[in-house]
């Protein structure tokens, strides 16, 4: 038991580390389009991420997949800026079923390059390549992420109904927010 919650601590700092703020600006831009009715859509959503970061340690763990630290560093503020600029561009629309397919395609991805940007850490501890530290670890990263999301939602609530934001005007002040912060992390990992 002591391992599952050695691994599980791992998981839960590696998302809620403020000095690796690159996962919680992911969730925030993922989370800003949605509010507590719609918590079900949000949970397939953060639990596609958890699946996609953790199949991406698994192969990583196996030597399956070998990616260059650079380009994921620089790969990274690209999801979050592709999935900020999303929210732009469908802020205030219904997102409909078949659109949701591709969004959770979408997120599972993210959650890939996310993995591999931890992947060499991970891979390093002595049991990077046992599965259980590995589902141990994963169940800390999405614990971590849901209590970001609750955050998240809250202080959406917040505004939108004590501050009377309206649904659509959150989203983009939100997203152009992040996409404020995240343009410093694209300049400083540019590989071209």
């Amino acid at each position: 038991m002591t391992d599952f919650w050695l691994y599980f601590n791992l998981g839960l700092h590696h998302v809620l580390d403020w000095k690796a703020y690159d996962h919680i600006l992911f969730l925030i831009v993922l989370c800003a389009a949605y509010n507590f009715s719609s918590w079900k859509k949000l949970l397939i959503l953060v639990t596609m991420f958890t699946i996609g970061h953790t199949l991406s340690l698994l192969l990583a763990a196996y030597n399956v997949v070998s990616v260059s630290g650079k380009l994921i560093e620089f790969l990274i503020p690209v999801t979050i800026l592709t999935t900020a600029l999303f929210n732009l561009f469908t802020a205030g629309k219904e997102k409909k079923v078949e659109k949701m397919g591709i969004l959770y395609i979408a997120t599972i991805f993210f959650g890939i390059i996310h993995g591999l940007g931890f992947a060499s850490f991970f891979t390093a501890l002595d049991s990077g390549r046992d599965f259980l530290p590995l589902l141990e670890f994963a169940l800390g990263i999405e614990a971590a992420q849901i209590i970001v999301v609750i955050i998240i939602l809250i202080i959406a609530f917040i505004f939108q109904t004590i501050f009377r934001f309206n649904k659509r005007d959150w989203v983009l002040v939100v997203s152009s927010l992040v996409i404020g912060m995240v343009i410093p992390m694209l300049m400083n990992n540019w590989i071209f």
